[in-house]
């Protein structure tokens, strides 16, 4: 069962980020720059006179494809750790840098520039104006599902609240893979989370409005007041997205269909939470749980953000992580 539920960690995540609004966005970069550009013109049209039709990612004449229900930069940077987790984390992003057609967060930017300067980890992610974001918390269920410690990885990019995010994460895949259980997980995850952090104080803030709500689209309203002041320009900080997603697979009890809706309900951070909470009740239920017209719009990579991963089957990398499709043990795993 473990490995059914490393398969749903994995296909949950990438069901969560292909939900969120921002995927069709950065799955837009497939397309010429024109388009983009043109959808940039079209918004400040809206706005200058005053319309309210918002204009969404298009193709015109190009394929649409990319347009689809899929999965964007967080699969990708999960499936990107997951091919590279044996390589000492510092080495595996150094070989990323200087290559022009890499999407990614700020804190990966801005860490691949200071391993460029020589800045190494975890000056690298802590000497990072976005120490804070919930990058390294998406590559942490790469090591949740393995049981390890994200540390090294998570210190490349984060500090802080973003490196306590990533710890939490993995900690709770890890609980979630190996019993099943939304609370455990969620308990594993708050272990670490010290209660005087702002993502401490967040995730039990997040978990009592939840808990009062009484269920994961009940919720919504609740975690909004209570945790986004809808002040700050960018959704994605480790201290907003880990706490929605440990309430959200709280309320719903690890139920990924009623957890993952929710969370794609928050636009403010729906770049990262539905992904986030995918993952950890993708966990919980395992990928039979999921539907299954998801997973087979979620489960293949567009290359948005790494190329090179395009076309990958993010369900089929988890081959080695569970043993059973390679003969393989997870000790096997560098």
């Amino acid at each position: 069962m473990s490995g059914e539920r490393i398969r749903g960690a994995f296909a949950g995540l990438a069901v969560g980020d292909a939900a969120g609004w921002p995927a069709a966005r950065h799955r837009a970069a497939l397309h010429a720059p024109w388009s983009r550009r043109l959808h940039r013109e079209l918004d400040a049209f809206a706005e200058e006179h005053r319309v309210t039709t918002l204009p969404v990612p298009f193709a015109l004449n190009q394929p649409v494809a990319p347009l689809a229900v899929g999965p964007s930069d967080d699969a990708e940077w999960l499936a990107w750790t997951a091919l590279t987790i044996g390589t000492p984390r510092a080495d595996a992003f150094r070989a990323l840098a200087g290559r022009a057609e890499i999407r990614a967060r700020i804190s990966v930017a801005t860490a691949l520039d200071n391993l460029t300067k020589g800045v190494e980890p975890p000056a690298s992610g802590h000497d990072n104006p976005h120490h804070f974001d919930d990058s390294a918390a998406v590559r942490a269920v790469a090591y949740g599902v393995l049981g390890r410690d994200p540390t090294q990885d998570a210190q490349v990019t984060n500090a802080g609240d973003g490196l306590l995010g990533a710890l939490a994460m993995a900690a709770a895949v890890s609980e979630a893979v190996a019993s099943g259980s939304a609370a455990s997980a969620v308990e594993a995850a708050l272990a670490v989370l010290p209660r005087d952090t702002a993502i401490g104080h967040n995730a039990r803030v997040a978990l009592d409005a939840a808990r009062a709500a009484g269920d994961p689209f009940g919720a919504v309203p609740a975690l909004d007041a209570a945790l986004l002041d809808h002040v700050y320009s960018y959704g994605v900080g480790a201290a907003h997205t880990v706490p929605v997603a440990l309430a959200l697979t709280a309320a719903s009890g690890g139920d990924l269909r009623a957890a993952v809706p929710a969370a794609a309900c928050l636009s403010t951070l729906a770049d990262s939470a539905p992904a986030l909470t995918g993952a950890l009740t993708g966990a919980c239920g395992g990928l039979a749980a999921i539907p299954p017209g998801w997973v087979a719009a979620s489960r293949t990579l567009a290359g948005c953000c790494l190329p090179e991963l395009a076309g990958t089957d993010l369900i089929e990398l988890t081959g080695p992580f569970t043993g059973e499709s390679t003969g393989e043990s997870t000790e096997g795993i560098a």
